[in-house]
C-alpha cells in the first residue's frame, strides 16, 4: 500500500469521525433540555459530627443556671372530628359508661357509606370532651357522623340507609340507644350543602410551556427543587409541601406521568408543566396565591417558558390580580359558611 493510500484513509477516518461527532452534538442539542450535571440531588439529611470549621457556629450548652432554649413547635395534624356543618349526626345513648376497649371492639369494620365517609365519637366521662374512642377510657355517651357531601356529590337516601344499617350493630353491640336523624331532613341538607360546595369549589391552575426546547424530566426537577418543591407519591407531580403536619401541598406541579415513567426519563421530551393549588383545602395564612404566582413566574424566567391559562392564552400580572380579587370573594364566601378554606371542615367537605 503507497503512502499516498494511508494518507487518504487517515484523512477519511478523521473526517469519519468529525461526522459521527457533529452528529451526536446536533442530536443532543435536538433533544429535551437535562439538568445540569454539577447541581446535586436533594437527599435525606443526615447528623453529622461537627468540624473545626463549624466550631464557631456551635451554640454553648445550657449551664444548670441557664435553662435549655425551648423546642420549636411542630404544627400537628388534627384528628378528624364529627361536625354538625357536614354531618348527619346519630346519637348513641348508654345507660352507664363504656370502656374505650368495648367500643373499639365492637366498631364497624369499614367508616364508609357509599362514597361517604363517617366518624364516631365517644364523650370522655372524666373530661367530659369529645374525642375518637381510645383505649383505657371510659365513655358517657357516643355519636356517630356520616358526611352530608364531599367532591363525590351529595349524601343520597342509599348510602344514608348503609349508615344506618352499620351504626345499628353497633350500637346494640354496645348497650346503646341509636337515634337517628330523619333521612329525608338529611338528604335535603346533603342536596344543600353540595350546591353551596358546587359553587366554592375551585382549584387555581396555569400552565408553563416551553418557548424554544422541550425539557427532560430531570431538567424539570432541577428547576423546581430550587423553588422548594419535592417528589410527590405518584409519578408527574411535585409538591410544595405545608408547614402543618399530614396538610395538603400548599402547590402541585404536574405533567405527563408517560415521561416520568419512561425508561430514559432524561430523554423523553415534556413541553407543558401544570403549577396548581387547591383553594378550599389550603389555608390563606401559607399564602397559596402568592406562592402560586411567584412560582409560576420563577419558574417561567429559569425554564424559557411561557405562563398561560386553560385557553391557552398568556397570563399578564394584571391577569393575576384579577384572579387575586375573585379568589378574595371565594374566601368570603368559605368564612360565611363556618368554612374557611384549610379548615379541618372544608378538607373534609372538599375531598
Amino acid at each position: 500500500m503507497s503512502s499516498l493510500t494511508i494518507a487518504l484513509a487517515c484523512v477519511g477516518g478523521v473526517v469519519l469521525a468529525g461526522v459521527v461527532a457533529h452528529g451526536a452534538w446536533q442530536a443532543r442539542k435536538a433533544g429535551p433540555k437535562r439538568p445540569e450535571e454539577q447541581v446535586m440531588e436533594a437527599r435525606e439529611p443526615v447528623l453529622q459530627e461537627p468540624t473545626f470549621d463549624d466550631a464557631e457556629r456551635i451554640e454553648p450548652a445550657p449551664t444548670e443556671d441557664e435553662p435549655a432554649p425551648p423546642l420549636p413547635v411542630v404544627p400537628r395534624k388534627a384528628s378528624l372530628r364529627i361536625d354538625a356543618l357536614i354531618d348527619a349526626i346519630a346519637s348513641l345513648t348508654v345507660e352507664s359508661p363504656v370502656s374505650g376497649e368495648m367500643v373499639l371492639g365492637h366498631q364497624p369494620t369499614t367508616r364508609r357509606a357509599g362514597s361517604k365517609p363517617f366518624l364516631i365519637e365517644g364523650m370522655n366521662a372524666e373530661t367530659g370532651e369529645w374525642e375518637a374512642p381510645l383505649p383505657g377510657q371510659l365513655y358517657s355517651e357516643l355519636q356517630a357522623g356520616v358526611q352530608l357531601a364531599n367532591r363525590t356529590g351529595a349524601l343520597n337516601q342509599i348510602e344514608y340507609s348503609e349508615f344506618v344499617q352499620k351504626i345499628e350493630p353497633f350500637a346494640e353491640a354496645i348497650g346503646a340507644m341509636a337515634d337517628f336523624p330523619d333521612m329525608l331532613d338529611a338528604a335535603g341538607r346533603a342536596r344543600e350543602l353540595d350546591a353551596f360546595a358546587s359553587q366554592c369549589d375551585a382549584q387555581l391552575a396555569v400552565h408553563l410551556q416551553a418557548r424554544s426546547a422541550a425539557w427532560s424530566v430531570g431538567y424539570i426537577h432541577q428547576h423546581a427543587a430550587r423553588h422548594g418543591f419535592v417528589p410527590g407519591v405518584l409519578p408527574g407531580r411535585l409538591v410544595l409541601p405545608s408547614a402543618e403536619e399530614g396538610a395538603p401541598p400548599v402547590l402541585t406541579l404536574t405533567f405527563d406521568s408517560q415521561a416520568a415513567l419512561a425508561d430514559d426519563p432524561n430523554r423523553a421530551a415534556v413541553r407543558d408543566v401544570t403549577l396548581s393549588f387547591d383553594v378550599p383545602q389550603t389555608d390563606p395564612a401559607a399564602e397559596p396565591f402568592v406562592a402560586w404566582q411567584a412560582s409560576a413566574q420563577a419558574l417561567s424566567l429559569g425554564m424559557d417558558a411561557v405562563i398561560v391559562d386553560d385557553n391557552g392564552q398568556p397570563l399578564s400580572p394584571e391577569g393575576f390580580a384579577a384572579i387575586g380579587n375573585e379568589l378574595s370573594q371565594l374566601y368570603d364566601a368559605l368564612s360565611g359558611r363556618d368554612l374557611s378554606a384549610g379548615s379541618a371542615a372544608a378538607r373534609r367537605l372538599f375531598s
